[in-house]
């Protein structure tokens, strides 16, 4: 089986204070992984994460099935977003927060947790709501990922997985597999 690591280098944080929230957290490149550590405060917004840079030019992952990744997740579930080409001439990146093709991620409460998420599993979304609108996937054109601590899950609901305070997530490694 053919795979291909993606460089967690030059991640860096958003969190919910973006939007007038509270949480805080960093990432940072350690030698074990990419770490997101801080404090997640559920009123005001609700959620931390960890996002690439944008691809410049963008991934082309066609010859891939889906992503794959090693984290310790504290047994929360946590959310990927992968952004793409839309087909619209750009146009979901002029909506504020822009389209988001997501996925539920959930982790073992010890140790470490292999994940597969399936480019056929993503979502779309505009800031954590599903979207009607008739957008395609486009996996050889990934512009940006993203791993979330969010309290809305995939469809917009509550995150059942969902756990404020203090958040540590360490993610080991992130590939593309086929």
């Amino acid at each position: 089986m053919t795979t291909s690591r993606i460089s967690l280098d030059e991640w860096s944080t958003l969190n919910d204070t973006i939007m007038g929230g509270k949480s805080q957290a960093g990432c940072r490149l350690t030698p074990e992984g990419l770490l997101l550590e801080g404090d997640v405060i559920a009123d005001g917004g609700g959620f931390v994460s960890c996002r690439s840079p944008l691809f410049r030019p963008p991934l082309d992952l066609s010859s891939f099935t889906g992503l794959r990744m090693a984290i310790q997740g504290e047994g929360r579930t946590l959310k990927f977003a992968v952004a793409c080409s839309d087909g619209l001439m750009g146009l979901t990146e002029m909506i504020p927060g822009g389209l988001r093709w997501v996925t539920a991620v959930p982790t073992e409460a010890e140790g470490q947790s292999v994940v597969e998420i399936p480019f056929k599993d993503l979502q779309p979304v505009i800031r954590a709501k599903p979207v009607g609108l008739p957008v395609r996937f486009d996996c050889s054109a990934i512009t940006r990922l993203q791993l979330l601590h969010s309290r809305f899950d995939e469809s917009g609901s509550t995150n059942t997985g969902f756990r404020p305070g203090a958040i540590r997530l360490l993610i080991h490694s992130l590939e593309a597999y086929e």
